[in-house]
Order: C-alpha cells, then sequence, then structure tokens
C-alpha cells in the first residue's frame, strides 16, 4: 500500500492522541493539516508561527517518535506555515520551516525519554579533535535580519551587524562588540550575522557559543589535559561568536585562553563578534590586555526601543502569526510596555494565546490586563531583597560575598551601593536596612549613604555604577 501524506499523519495521530490529554490533543494537533509527502519528509500545514514555535518546544519529541513509526529513522517534518487572514491586498503569508534539527536519537532512547520526569533530551556540545572540522555552528535560524526590525535605538549596532556578515574579518568592525541591557536583542543580532555568513559564505566556519560554555570546555579541557587540542579547536574557526562575555569576568586562565584565541583569529582575518550587558570600560575583573582588544573594533549600543519601533515590532509580530488586532490597542501596548523587547514580545505572545484559545477578538480590557502582568512590578515597592539581588548581579557576586565582613574595596562599595538604594527606595528604618545586609548597625548604613553621595559627585565611574543600577532596579 502506497504511503500518502494523509496517511502517515493519520497514523501519527493515532499514535500522538494516546500520550497526550483530550485538551492538548484538541488543541495542538487537530487543526493540523497534511500537505505533501516527498521521500521521507512529511509537510504539514499549521495556521501560524506561534503555533509553529508551540509545538517545537513542547511536542517537538513526540513528532518525532510518531514519524519515526510510520516512517522510519530517517523521517523529517517539514512546517508549512500559512496564514490566511492577511490585511487589506497583502497576500497571505506562507513560510516553510523543517523541525528543529536536534540530537539524532533512536525511537527507543524516545521512548524512554517519554516516560521519564525530565524529557529534555540535549545534544551537548562536544568539542571535536582538530581532525575533525565537521562543526555545528549552534546558530537559531529563527534569529535573523528580517525579523529585526530597525529603529533609532539599534540603527548603528544593526548596521554593523549587516556590514560585518556581508564581509567577515574584512571590515574595521573586528571585533564588534554589541552591549546593552536585559532583552534588547543582542543574542538576536548575533545569531542573526551567524546565519547570513552561513548563507552568504557557506565555505565559513561559524561558532556561536555562550562565555559560561566556553568556561565550561576550558575547564573540562584543563581537566582532561586537553588545552591545546581546545584552543586548535577555536584557531580553525573563521567567525566566532561569544554570548555574554562579561561573564569572563575574575575567570583568569579563561581570559588567558580566550586572548590567545583572540590574537590568533584577529591576526589572520577571522571575525570576532562578542555581546555583552555593559560597555568595555564597565567591565570589572576583566584583564586590561583583553579590554584593549574588545576596544580595537567597534562597540555598539542597544538602546530601549522607542515607541514608533515598539510599534513596528508589535504590527510585524501580528501580522507574522496571522492574528487581527485594532491599532488602538496596538498604540495601547506600545506606549506602555517600555523596558525591553524581550516583555514586549511576552505580551504580545499573551494576546495572540487568548485570541487562540478563546476564540474572540482582542479588546481593550484583555489588553490592559496582560500589559498589568507586565508593568506591575515598577508600580510595586521595591524590597531589601531584590535590592541585593540586582546590586550583586550587577557587580557579579553572591549575595553572600555582598554581605560579607571583607574588607575589600569593590565588595564594600558594592554594598554601601546597595544600603543607599534601600534607604531610598524602601520604607525600611536604617536598623532594618544593616540587619538585611550583613547584620550592620545602623550607623553603617548612614555612613554607606554618605559616601555614595560623595563618590557620585567626585568619581565618574563610581556615578556610573550609580546611574545604571537605579534604572536597573526600577525596569
Amino acid at each position: 500500500m502506497n504511503k500518502t501524506a494523509e496517511s502517515v499523519w493519520e497514523n501519527c495521530l493515532s499514535f500522538i492522541e494516546d500520550n497526550i490529554t483530550p485538551q492538548a490533543y484538541k488543541t495542538w494537533f487537530e487543526p493540523i493539516k497534511a500537505v505533501k509527502l516527498t521521500d521521507n519528509a512529511l509537510s504539514i500545514q499549521v495556521p501560524s508561527k506561534f503555533f509553529y514555535e508551540w509545538l517545537e518546544e513542547h511536542y517537538v519529541k513526540l513528532l518525532r517518535v510518531a514519524l519515526n513509526k510510520s516512517l522510519g529513522n530517517q523521517a523529517k517534518l517539514v512546517y508549512v506555515i500559512k496564514m490566511e487572514n492577511a490585511r487589506g491586498k497583502k497576500p497571505a503569508f506562507t513560510e516553510k520551516i523543517p523541525s528543529s534539527q536536534r540530537s539524532k536519537v533512536n525511537s527507543q532512547d524516545i521512548s524512554m525519554a517519554l516516560n521519564t520526569k525530565n524529557p529534555e533530551l540535549k545534544n551537548p556540545f562536544v568539542i571535536p579533535g582538530i581532525r575533525n572540522l565537521k562543526i555545528d555552528s549552534q546558530l537559531n535560524s529563527n534569529y535573523n535580519f528580517e525579523n529585526f526590525l530597525e529603529g533609532d535605538s539599534n540603527r548603528l549596532a544593526r548596521s554593523a551587524a549587516k556590514a560585518v556578515s556581508a564581509k567577515p574579518g574584512g571590515t574595521s568592525f573586528n571585533p564588534l562588540l554589541i552591549f546593552g541591557g536585559v532583552g534588547l536583542g543582542k543574542t538576536h543580532l548575533a545569531h542573526a550575522i551567524g546565519v547570513e555568513v552561513k548563507d552568504k559564505h557557506p565555505n565559513k566556519t561559524v561558532l556561536y557559543i555562550s562565555a559560561e560554555k566556553f568556561t565550561q570546555q576550558y575547564i573540562e579541557s584543563v581537566r582532561k589535559n586537553t588545552r591545546n587540542d581546545f584552543i586548535h579547536f577555536y584557531q580553525v574557526i573563521d567567525v566566532l561568536i561569544v554570548d555574554d562575555i562579561q561573564l569572563l569576568s575574575g575567570k583568569k586562565g579563561t581570559q588567558d585562553v580566550f586572548f590567545h584565541i583572540f590574537n590568533h583569529l584577529h591576526q589572520n582575518g577571522k571575525q570576532v563578534i562578542l555581546t555583552s550587558d555593559k560597555a568595555p570600560v564597565d567591565m570589572q575583573e576583566i584583564e586590561k590586555r583583553l579590554l584593549s582588544r574588545f576596544k580595537w573594533g567597534l562597540s555598539a549600543e542597544l538602546l530601549k526601543p522607542d515607541y514608533l519601533t515598539r510599534k513596528k515590532i508589535i504590527t510585524c509580530k501580528l501580522y507574522r502569526d496571522g492574528v487581527e488586532i485594532s491599532d488602538s490597542i496596538v498604540d495601547f501596548v506600545a506606549k506602555n510596555i517600555k523596558s525591553n523587547i524581550r516583555e514586549l514580545e511576552g505580551a504580545i505572545i499573551s494576546l495572540i494565546a487568548h485570541s487562540s484559545f478563546n476564540k474572540e477578538e482582542v479588546d481593550l480590557a484583555l489588553a490592559k490586563k496582560i500589559v498589568e502582568n507586565y508593568v506591575h512590578n515598577s508600580k510595586k515597592e521595591i524590597s531589601i531583597d531584590h535590592i541585593q539581588k540586582v546590586v550583586s548581579s550587577y557587580f557579579q557576586m553572591d549575595i553572600d560575598t555582598l554581605q560579607s565582613k571583607t574588607r575589600k574595596r569593590h565588595i564594600v562599595q558594592a554594598r554601601q551601593i546597595a544600603m543607599f538604594f534601600a534607604k531610598k527606595m524602601t520604607k525600611a528604618s536604617l536598623a532594618s536596612i544593616g540587619k538585611q545586609i550583613g547584620d550592620r548597625d545602623h550607623a553603617t548604613v548612614l555612613h554607606a549613604c554618605k559616601t555614595v553621595n560623595n563618590l557620585t559627585s567626585t568619581d565618574k565611574q563610581f556615578k556610573k555604577f550609580v546611574e545604571d543600577l537605579d534604572k536597573r532596579l526600577v525596569e
């Protein structure tokens, strides 16, 4: 009997229905249509980008098991996204996306995963030896330039990123350091560069990695006495993208090895892209020789998006997900969620979810309720615990260190700043503040507040710390 797309999908649905709740099956699988079967690739049509993302996030392993049962271990799944309710005369938006290329596992492995409490089957990034140059770039193709919308807040960074992706290693933007606050698009832009380089220069070896993962790999190489292999591996990369480079702070061994890797890549015309939550001048416990190299190229800051950019982001997201929402509600959301793009997109997804689940139009009352969930934190009274968490995170230390008895200057100053904001932003007494921040007395808190005020007026660097933290605490 010849298999058709419909028959294969029917077999998949029978298996899926037995493994999830009826409500989940009705919501996420009944709306799907089988489109085409080519060799071992089954194409299925889903109603929106949001729908596709939900399936990939929550049901990709179940889908893989079902598909393997019908088509074998070489089966592939392709999503066809088609929204019929396009605006005006615009054609319906259609996009084909392959299911995420996760680690290849056999049916037995997946079946076991379905019965465990922790179904995550991660494919940890393993450093291949120098002879094995087939490298997984670790890139997310959903983060591209097409859906990174340009505005006044990101124009310089986006333009530099486009220039680098067109001519990696061949511009004066080497390294390119993209920095800015949480949720402003640093990681998105870094991935977009890698994705475009892979598209325009398929012969180039591209690698995206977080600074935290890089550090873990380095520690493992030291433990296994394979440090030279670790260095050699990174020296063959054409475009190296390191996310959250500020996390190398205080890690001397990792900084040293990264210094040598950076030098080799730069001297050989290879491209380095870095992201950070702060500018080089504000990075603490990063060696000067490394900081100087960060400044060789371009440091481009991502700022909070302005109103017009926020509105453009919302409109684009809604169109790509095939959802109609009135302009007045778009305006309301854009005007009220200002802190970062991540929260803005979170609010949009909540609106889309309500629209999809409840089969109803989004009205202003619903929009207000959702927006309140994202902005209520700024209206709440800030706690001393929250202040300590933000300050310790900013200075890259844990709360125990912040509260400790040490007299190291940078720790003392961090503790004094925490006390200063606790007095400024809470109703707690001096005695209560001191008690909660390291079991100090009220006189210590009073002295800390005076010290912070004095240093803010005389020390530009210290003033920058206080201003940065002031913004973060009210975000």
